[in-house]
């Protein structure tokens, strides 16, 4: 029963417009539609997705899960109003920690948050999502969209995501083959990925040239343009790799840097040796590491360097990975190998 000496509130009037939540959801269903296999029973708008298993193609199907966001990368997106690219760094970061251990990546669902939904920017958003699926062979399914006035600042948003594949359980990739005398690959990244950017933020506030940084070249690209430049999506060139060459451990090089991920794929006892001249470093690292005078072990505990995975082989298989990577379009060198050791599990050298 409504107070009849009040004005009588809506929805809206607390800054959420359902009519915009609506509009954005018939807006995305031709743009996840682009996504879909016969395995999607439904499209984009029921309360929860439907999505058949391809069990005639295992035998024992194993499920492989990852979830993650993009950091304040956003915070870039924001400023330099460029939003079409950072939904591939969103699935990036959940589908390239499903391929090290060897799974096909299914499907992706997204969160998108909000303090007041701009629909065209959502729009843009989600149409990266899309094409981040695309380039990863997985089905954009579902996800959910709110706007909490109060929580985020008017304009700001943050995105999430959560994806599932899928591997034969004889076929799971664990690190347990890895032995001394493996070689190990870096397949180049295309930037900075999406880590480390709340330093680069924090090196942008600071540097003196703030004025000039339109005027900077990287390698004929603006600082903007290398900065929000997404994340290399790797799915597709290793489970083509995958059917070539035996694996024995992969690295999805992320928060934490080559110091922090490379010993995570790595049995007990055994350490990864690696080359740092071995690999041809971008041009914005050398720029962040001078202008934010960082040491050389804080920046491979930081960012990616230029490596954005690192593959173990066996040293007799080194030479044809490094063929077929190259064949399929992938810049990669041999950037060290295992070796034992009781204390430490990598080596920079």
């Amino acid at each position: 029963m409504t107070n009849q000496n009040s004005p009588s509130l809506t929805y809206r009037d607390a800054g959420v417009n359902i009519d915009n939540g609506n509009t954005l959801v018939e807006r995305v269903k031709s743009i996840a539609a682009r996504t879909h296999s016969e395995e999607v029973l439904n499209g984009v708008g029921g309360f929860g997705a439907l999505f058949e298993l391809p069990l005639e193609h295992y035998k024992k199907p194993v499920l492989v899960s990852s979830t993650d966001g993009v950091g304040t990368k956003l915070k870039l997106a924001q400023i330099y109003g460029k939003y079409d690219t950072i939904g591939i760094d969103l699935v990036a970061m959940c589908v390239n920690d499903i391929v090290t251990s060897g799974a096909k990546p299914l499907f992706f669902l997204d969160y998108y948050a909000t303090g007041h939904l701009d629909v065209d920017v959502a729009v843009s958003v989600i149409e990266g999502i899309s094409k981040g699926c695309e380039l990863a062979g997985a089905a954009l399914i579902g996800g959910e969209t709110a706007e909490m006035p109060g929580m985020y600042s008017h304009n700001d948003y943050d995105i999430a995501g959560f994806s599932v594949g899928i591997v034969e359980k004889t076929a799971i990739i664990d690190g347990r083959a890895v032995a001394a005398g493996d070689a190990l690959i870096g397949i180049a990244s295309s930037g900075a990925h999406s880590n480390g950017y709340s330093l680069i933020r924090k090196i942008i506030s600071q540097t003196s040239q703030k004025e000039d940084w339109k005027k900077l070249d990287f390698e004929g690209r603006e600082l903007s343009e290398v900065l929000l430049e997404p994340t290399r999506i790797y799915v597709k060139p290793l489970l083509q790799l995958m059917q070539h060459i035996p694996i024995h451990a992969l690295a999805h090089i992320t928060g934490g840097g080559l110091l922090e991920n490379v010993p995570r794929m790595l049995p007990k006892g055994l350490c990864a040796r690696i080359e740092i001249g071995s690999w041809l470093r971008p041009q914005i690292f050398d720029w962040l590491q001078q202008q934010g005078n960082i040491t050389s072990m804080e920046m491979y505990r930081t960012f990616n360097c230029g490596i954005g995975m690192v593959v173990c082989v066996a040293a007799k298989n080194l030479d044809n990975a490094l063929i077929y990577l190259k064949e399929i379009g992938e810049k990669a060198w041999q950037i060290g190998e295992i070796e034992v050791s009781p204390s430490e599990t990598i080596k920079l050298l």
